[in-house]
């Protein structure tokens, strides 16, 4: 592991040390991602509330870290840089998680838009008594706001007829921060296969509630994928719906990781350019966009 010790240039300080002490911590893990890091970093940084952003590079080899760096700086953002050299999204973010020194955090993906009132919106979700995480919906990038209300509505529909559920994807998490620690955090050696944001619901919602709201949105980056994501298939789903309430620990655990496990769907072997040769079911777009 290595850090950038260095988060703003000596310009910026100045604004830095004016701020209030951050209540927030956003991980953004990335992986080749300096096509979309300077829109997210963007986005992030017109947040309303303030933050700390904990940069997590997972060996990428296209210059992603120091476009990051150039665009915490340019927008003032109060940024650590950390170069996580294991491979995969779980071991990325249980080294982020290691830093955390804000009561909340969120995840957040490097090819996703935020609103301004993002954190806001989650925080006021968490400060809810018993609510241990938050998730957001996704909607396209550009839609109208009646669109936006539709989508909100039908999520929200959905959510409240299956509550024992995760019904956000890790870019729209977000989690009070002692929860997450108590329920283990982000564990390889517990969980490294995909559908991690899935998992680490199923164990926080052990000790609190999951709570979405009409207000908490993002919006996934407009790209062109050279191999298509790898999700469950509508079998798994079906059967994840029907086990959640009383049988997560044998959905995930016994049904989910031994599947998981023979496709080879291992976290550390997520990386796009790599997996043009698999098709099939198990396979569907990285967010669910209403």
């Amino acid at each position: 592991m290595y850090l950038d010790l260095d988060p703003v240039s000596t310009r910026d300080a100045h604004r830095i040390a004016e701020r209030s002490v951050p209540a927030w911590s956003i991980l953004l893990p990335f992986f080749n991602e300096r096509g979309y890091l300077r829109a997210t970093i963007a986005s992030l940084a017109a947040q309303s509330e303030p933050m700390t952003l904990i940069l997590i590079d997972n060996g990428s080899t296209d210059g992603s870290a120091a476009i990051a760096r150039a665009a915490c700086r340019d927008h003032g953002v109060e940024y650590l840089l950390i170069t996580e050299p294991v491979p995969g999204k779980v071991a990325a973010l249980r080294t982020g998680l290691g830093w955390v020194r804000t009561p909340w955090i969120a995840t957040c993906d490097a090819d996703t838009l935020y609103p301004p009132h993002y954190l806001a919106a989650a925080e006021a979700i968490l400060a809810k008594p018993g609510c241990v995480v938050a998730g957001a919906y996704f909607v396209a990038p550009g839609v109208d706001d009646e669109a936006r209300r539709a989508a909100a509505r039908s999520f929200l529909t959905v959510a409240r007829l299956l509550p024992r559920q995760s019904h956000a994807g890790g870019a729209g998490q977000a989690f009070r921060t002692s929860a997450l620690r108590a329920a283990g955090g982000f564990n390889a050696d517990r969980w490294n296969y995909v559908l991690e944001d899935h998992e680490i619901i199923h164990r926080l919602m052990r000790s609190g509630t999951m709570g979405y709201a009409h207000d908490l949105w993002c919006a996934p980056s407009p790209r062109e994928r050279d191999r298509d994501s790898i999700r469950w298939t509508l079998f798994e789903r079906l059967v994840y719906s029907a086990a959640a309430p009383r049988a997560g620990n044998w959905f995930f655990y016994s049904f989910l990781a031994a599947r998981l496990r023979r496709r080879r769907l291992l976290s550390n072997r997520i990386r796009e350019r790599q997996y043009q040769h698999l098709k099939g079911p198990a396979f569907a777009p990285p967010h669910p966009v209403f």
